[in-house]
């Protein structure tokens, strides 16, 4: 990456910092909201100005967060995702507040919001650009009609993962770039300094003995996600007669047929469902092995998470994680969808120490790349040179 001083990372014409706008349908505590929290904790804030438009009030729980950062976040009233009377209070902010850049997160925000945005007067239009977080041809077909209707007008197109960028339309990849994103390594090196303690609380928390195996998975409670997969494999895992005890932190609207599913499996003393947690980076620090077995993903906040804390991982070879994890040096990756392989996945990494402690130092070298901070300034270089290109 090429650094651009700071001096150079402010409107030259304006003499002033650049403005930018981050427009996200949802700041509920999912893995594109989580990395938006996390980037403009990292952001330059002598050289540029953030502010965030929420679309759907319903979905506010990472508001705190970011409004504890100093940066205001406008709500624009949305009832639903498909209710399109939200980009008539998004064209009033962009026209009242004259943002140099708007930044659209999900193809929903930016189907609806661009139009919004370049119906203003020429003097009054930003520069627009979009970052795709997980892959372009697996949302519904008429959000992505709709994104790719309104794409064009874009002067750039980040994606997460290469495997996002491998997903685009090929008329798309030749403007798009891939930036990976990251977290926060100072909190994740402070967990595993702390790892004892942090591992016998929690087992404290859950009333296990300190000694006790734990497996965490991180994820809405949605299809894609896999938690059912998880569920059978556990069952299976418990019939070899491995003590491995499976904890799932999140919440989605398969919560109940989750629990269902969980009941009817017999496994009450097995499983735990959290719900919510804003602690997720220290879960995945305590646990024996970080589980992911989701059908669809981008390059999932969680992956990054439990890299920088090094913990063996699990996971479904879907979307980018095989372009991150090597199976059997830094994960063990098994096929989407199939519980008997996650399961033979589970009960090796819990008969294996030395493979445990393989995985997570493999793991820890991954985690090494996912640095929010250089992403928040890859990406502020991105506006620094969109807007020159703008000028000239």
């Amino acid at each position: 990456m090429t650094t651009v001083p700071v001096s150079d990372h402010t409107d030259q014409g304006a003499g002033r910092p650049i403005k930018v706008l981050v427009a996200i349908k949802s700041l509920a505590p999912g893995g594109a909201e989580r990395l938006l929290v996390a980037t403009l904790a990292a952001a330059n804030r002598e050289a540029f100005t953030y502010e965030v438009a929420l679309v759907r009030d319903d979905a506010d729980d990472l508001v705190p967060e970011i409004e504890a950062l100093g940066v205001p976040v406008h709500r624009m009233g949305a009832t639903s995702n498909l209710d399109p009377r939200w980009a008539l209070s998004f064209r009033r902010l962009v026209s009242d507040r004259r943002y140099d850049i708007v930044h659209f997160h999900l193809p929903m925000t930016a189907g609806f919001g661009r139009p919004a945005a370049r119906s203003l007067p020429t003097d009054q239009r930003p520069v627009t650009l979009y970052t795709e977080h997980s892959m372009w041809d697996r949302v519904s077909p008429i959000t992505k009609l709709l994104n790719r209707a309104t794409v064009g007008g874009d002067s750039a197109l980040i994606t997460v993962s290469s495997s996002g960028f491998d997903h685009l339309p090929p008329a798309l990849q030749s403007r798009a770039q891939v930036v990976i994103h990251g977290v926060d390594q100072g909190p994740a090196r402070a967990l595993v300094a702390d790892r004892d303690r942090v591992r016998a609380e929690f087992r404290d928390e859950l009333g296990l003995s300190h000694d006790a195996l734990v497996a965490v998975t991180v994820a809405n409670l949605r299809s894609e996600k896999g938690i059912d997969v998880l569920l059978d494999a556990a069952r299976l895992v418990a019939d070899e007669g491995i003590p491995m005890h499976f904890v799932s932190a999140g919440t989605g609207f398969l919560e109940d047929e989750l629990a269902t599913q969980q009941q009817r499996l017999g496994l009450s003393e097995r499983v735990t469902f959290l719900g919510q947690r804003s602690d997720a980076l220290r879960l995945l620090a305590a646990a024996d092995m970080m589980v992911l077995p989701s059908r669809q993903e981008g390059l999932p906040v969680v992956l990054m998470e439990a890299t920088s804390v090094g913990v063996p991982i699990v996971a479904s070879a879907v979307g980018g994680v095989p372009q991150v994890l090597e199976d059997g040096v830094s994960g063990i990756l098994v096929a989407p969808g199939d519980p008997q392989a996650l399961a033979r996945a589970i009960q090796r990494v819990a008969d294996d120490p030395d493979l445990r402690s393989r995985l997570a130092a493999g793991a820890a070298e991954v985690g090494t790349a996912f640095d929010v901070a250089r992403a928040a300034g890859e990406i502020e270089d991105l506006y620094v040179r969109l807007l020159a290109e703008r000028r000239r």
